[in-house]
C-alpha cells in the first residue's frame, strides 16, 4: 500500500503538455462531447482510505491544440495520449523521479458534468471521480465607481460576490451615508440593482443599470433627482487570471498553476488562496498546506510588472523563486454556456 500511496502521490509533482485530442462529434443539438470536456474538473484520487485532491484542466492553444494538464499542490503533470470518443475518455500519464518512471493510464467516462474512471498502474489502481468546476460570474469583483455630485469628483467601491449557489450578492461601500443593495442581477452584459441609501436620517432610493465589457462598467444611476453617469473598473485586474509558474529551488525547477479570481481569492494548484494582494505593483498572499495533521505556512512575495510575475515562496523549509507568465486563452476557447454567462 505504501509503494501505491507514492505512486499516487507521484501523479501530482509537474510538467505541462500539448496534445492532440480526438472527439466524436454528435448529430444532435447538443453542444459537442469536445466543447463540453474544456475547462476544469475537480478531482478526488482514492487510494486505501485516503483521498487526493486534484485539478484536471482541458484547453486549447493558438493553433487549435488540446493541451492537458493535470494540477496537484506539488506542480502540474503531463498528460499523453488524450482520447475523447462520444463520452469514453483516456489518457497515460508519465511521472519522472531523477532516474525512475512512473506510467499510469486512465479510461473512464463524462456524462452530465460529472467524470468517472480509473488510474491503472502496475503498482495498483484507484478510483477517479470528478465534475466540472463552477465558473464564477464575470461580474463578481471589488469596483471603483466614479461619478460627479455636482462638480465633485466621487469615487465609491461596489463589491460582488457569488455564494455556494452562485447567487450574486452586492455592496455598496462610501464615505457618505449607508446603502443596501438588492436585486442585484447580471446577464448578457447588462448589470443591474436597487440602492437603498441613508444619510443624515433621509432616506433614498435609486436604480443602476450598466454594462460590463472586460475589466469596465458603463451605467448610470437613477432616482428621483434625476440620472448621473457612472463609470467603474475592476480592483485588480493586472493580476486576475491564470499564471503559469515556473519554481526553481535546491531540489530542483518545477511548474505551478496561480489562479486569481475575480474577487482577489485564488488557487495555489489546488490550496485555496483566501486572500491576494496588488498593491503598487507589489503582489503578496499566504497559503496553508495540509498533510494530516500537520500544517506548513507558504508566503509569496513578488511584483507584477509587464505581465510577468517575480517574486519568492516562504516557507520554514527556505525560499524558492518563482517567475509567472499570464495565460491568455485564444478567443474561440471561451464559449457562452447559456444565458447567464460565468
Amino acid at each position: 500500500m505504501k509503494r501505491l500511496a507514492f505512486t499516487i502521490t507521484a501523479l501530482f509533482v509537474v510538467g505541462i503538455a500539448s496534445v492532440p485530442v480526438t472527439a466524436q462529434e454528435s448529430g444532435s443539438s447538443r453542444r459537442p462531447m469536445r466543447a463540453r470536456l474544456y475547462g476544469d474538473w475537480q478531482v478526488k484520487v482514492a487510494f486505501g482510505e485516503r483521498q487526493m485532491d486534484a485539478i484536471l484542466s482541458f484547453a486549447r492553444d493558438n493553433e487549435g491544440h488540446l493541451t492537458a494538464q493535470w494540477i496537484s499542490p506539488w506542480g502540474v503533470t503531463d498528460l499523453k495520449d488524450v482520447t475523447l470518443e462520444e463520452n469514453k475518455l483516456s489518457f497515460v500519464q508519465v511521472v519522472r523521479f531523477g532516474d525512475n518512471e512512473f506510467t499510469s493510464n486512465f479510461t473512464g467516462t463524462i456524462d452530465e458534468g460529472k467524470l468517472t474512471g480509473v488510474l491503472i498502474s502496475d503498482r495498483g489502481e484507484s478510483a477517479v471521480e470528478g465534475q466540472r468546476a463552477p465558473r464564477i460570474s464575470r461580474a463578481v469583483g471589488n469596483w471603483a465607481m466614479t461619478f460627479k455630485m455636482g462638480e465633485r469628483d466621487v469615487t465609491a467601491t461596489l463589491v460582488i460576490r457569488a455564494d455556494k449557489e452562485g447567487t450574486l450578492k452586492g455592496e455598496w461601500q462610501s464615505p457618505w451615508g449607508e446603502h443596501e443593495i438588492a436585486d442585484l442581477a447580471y446577464e448578457r452584459g447588462t448589470l443591474s440593482f436597487t440602492r437603498k441609501s441613508t444619510f443624515q436620517s433621509r432616506q433614498f432610493e435609486s436604480r443602476f443599470e450598466g454594462t460590463l465589457r472586460g475589466d469596465t462598467l458603463s451605467g448610470t444611476i437613477t432616482s428621483e433627482r434625476g440620472e448621473m453617469t457612472v463609470e467603474g473598473t475592476r480592483t485588480g485586474a493586472p493580476l486576475i487570471g491564470t499564471w503559469s509558474l515556473e519554481l526553481a529551488s535546491e531540489q530542483g525547477a518545477r511548474k505551478q498553476r496561480l489562479v486569481v479570481h475575480p474577487d482577489m481569492s485564488g488557487l495555489y494548484g489546488t490550496i485555496p488562496v483566501e486572500k491576494i494582494s496588488l498593491e503598487d505593483g507589489k503582489v503578496t498572499f499566504k497559503l496553508v498546506l495540509r498533510f494530516g495533521e500537520r500544517e506548513f505556512e507558504m508566503n509569496f512575495a513578488g511584483t507584477l510588472e509587464d505581465s510577468k510575475l517575480v517574486g519568492e515562496m516562504t516557507t520554514s523549509r527556505g525560499a524558492t523563486k518563482v517567475t509567472g507568465t499570464k495565460v491568455v486563452r485564444p478567443m474561440q476557447f471561451f464559449r457562452r454556456p447559456g444565458p447567464n454567462p460565468a
